[in-house]
Formats: C-alpha cells, structure tokens, sequence
C-alpha cells in the first residue's frame, strides 16, 4: 500500500500487529501468526485455515473469533490444562482477536468501496457480475 494514500490507522494497525506477532513471549510466533491467520479465515478474510494450530487451540480461537462474548472461564480452564499458561493464553487471545478484527476491518472497507469477495478470492466492484467474471455472491 502506498503510504501516501494509506489512511492514517494504517501504521499503528502494522505496528500493532507486528508487535503481538512477532514480540519473543510465551509462545511462539509462528504459533501466533498461524493463529491470527486461523481467526482472520473464520472471520471472512481468507479461505483455507492453517493447519499448524494445534488442537486444543482450535475451538479457543473459533470462539475468540465468532463470539468472543462466550468465553467462559471453563475455556481458558481448558487451555490450562492442555499446559499452556496465563500468559500463552493472554497471547492466544490477542492473536486470535487481532486476526478476527483485522478481517472485519477489511471487509468494511471494501463493503465501503462497494466491493466484495468472489469465488476467485479476489475484493471486485459488485458491478463485476457478469457472465464470464466469478460472482461477488458466491462467496464463503
């Protein structure tokens, strides 16, 4: 993207994101971005999940990123006992939020540009839906 037209948000956004991917801590970061990867796929960004999250991860970081107001202390329980710890766990969160929000902010935008994902994964004008050109509508 080009930093004259970026809009402002953008490089406290890559900062952000760097920061909580990339930082040495309790996990890591391949495990951090394979995590912010996974949520960002259950909140419309991508198509295929990673597979390098491990499996008692999983159902933590599709409720991180579907409905986090269900997080109930039997999940982070969950994870505790699968061995990670506080601080994993604060960090699993933190990806998985930092994926599923960033997808959203993405799909925003383009809604407000007036685009939309087609089957092809490409963001296209939703007056792109003609014969020959993949649909904007045959989405996820």
């Amino acid at each position: 993207m080009d930093p004259r037209t970026a809009p402002p948000y953008t490089a406290l956004m890559v900062g952000l994101a760097q920061a909580v991917l990339t930082s040495p801590d309790a996990t890591e970061p391949s495990l951090r971005r394979a995590i912010e990867t996974r949520a960002a796929v259950l909140a419309g960004t991508a198509w295929t999940p990673p597979t390098d999250v491990p499996g008692p991860i999983i159902a933590y970081v599709e409720n991180v990123a579907l409905h986090a107001y269900k997080i109930v202390d039997d999940d982070v329980a969950a994870l505790k006992i699968a061995g990670y710890s506080q601080d994993a766990i604060f960090e699993i969160t933190l990806c998985a939020a930092l994926g599923a929000g960033r997808a959203r902010l993405e799909r925003g935008f383009a809604a407000l540009r007036g685009e939309a994902r087609c089957a092809c994964n490409e963001w296209r004008p939703v007056s792109l839906s003609g014969p020959g050109s993949c649909s904007p509508f045959s989405v996820e």
